[in-house]
């Protein structure tokens, strides 16, 4: 058997261009001991990047010259209008500009001057799109979890014993994570008209996607001894399913749920551009318009958002785990 191993064997291409090194040993015996692939390695990274700069046109010149005008355009995106204060507003409700300091958020007057600041800036426009977000990040999680729980027991292969069923679900569902969230979204506009609609449903396509994929590999991993015990008594597998796996797997199915929230929020922040509805035409309404503090307000409660509903999301999975 060793000899016909040592005739199967096929000694590596690289090892027949480049010799092995023969080391003597001191007992008289000789190892060979291959050279390194290394430097050859690093030659084809180096090729492999030049390519890149060549095929892509990446100057760092270019970068050098303008790369200033990246810190201009983040110091206005980091001065909203929203907290744009000017003097005439402080004056008008009877405080000293020139006295104003950390101190003065103990002032009712300074918070009038907020208040009256935010009311005629850019930050009241942008709460019907950031609300239209929510919404349709909220309804099409909901429906593409509850659509992707039945998918993913239907494409495991410990609970359905027909190979062919369980891989066209699963071909299916490679389909559709497949397909950017924006080019969904886009189909849907067209077919359904522009607005929030078409982002729900671009939403509970990436949902059911997602869910599904990451479910039924849990459901995969799961204790069958119940469920057999179910169907042994002539329960059917949905009755079986339900009475005896779905305690082991109610935790992770809503925690994963929480999770395609989080993503969805941000995702749908984008859709916009598409015109799936959403802060995305908010957004590149401010960036061809230049105006980029009426985008810093825009990113401003976006980020607040973000960070309200996966704090929520990361206690209640911590909850469930």
């Amino acid at each position: 058997m060793k000899k016909k191993a040592a005739a199967g064997y096929r000694v590596p291409l690289f090892d027949r261009v480049f010799k092995p090194k023969t080391i003597r040993l001191s007992n008289g015996h000789s190892v060979q001991r291959p050279r390194s692939r290394m430097p050859l390695i690093a030659v084809l990274l180096v090729a492999m990047v030049w390519l890149s700069i060549k095929l892509t046109g990446f100057d760092l010149g270019i970068i050098a010259r303008r790369g200033h005008q990246f810190v201009v355009i983040l110091s206005q995106i980091f001065s909203p209008d929203i907290f744009n204060i000017h003097e005439s507003t402080f004056t008008k409700f009877g405080m000293d500009p020139g006295a104003v300091s950390l101190l003065s958020v103990f002032d009712g007057r300074w918070w009038q001057a907020l208040w009256h600041t935010m009311t005629g800036s850019f930050a009241p426009k942008v709460f019907s799109p950031l609300w239209d977000t929510l919404r349709m990040s909220i309804l099409g999680s909901f429906i593409g979890a509850t659509l992707a729980l039945p998918l993913a027991v239907a494409a495991s292969t410990n609970i359905n014993r027909n190979k062919a069923t369980v891989s066209v679900i699963r071909l299916l569902l490679n389909i559709l994570r497949t397909l950017p969230t924006l080019v969904v979204a886009k189909i849907f506009a067209l077919i359904f008209g522009l607005g929030t609609f078409a982002g729900t449903l671009a939403i509970l396509v990436f949902t059911l996607g997602v869910i599904c994929k990451m479910m039924y590999e849990s459901i995969e991993t799961i204790d069958m001894g119940a469920f057999e015990a179910m169907e042994s008594f002539g329960a059917t597998k949905l009755q079986g399913f339900w009475s005896a796996s779905m305690k082991q797997i109610l935790p992770t199915y809503l925690s994963y749920s929480l999770y395609a929230l989080e993503m969805n929020v941000r995702a749908a922040s984008i859709l916009g551009y598409v015109g799936a509805g959403g802060l995305g035409l908010l957004i590149d309404e401010r960036i061809g318009w230049r105006d980029y503090n009426g985008l810093g307000t825009v990113l401003l409660m976006l980020f607040i958002l973000v960070v309200s509903i996966e704090s929520l999301s990361q206690y209640l999975r911590k909850k469930l785990s």
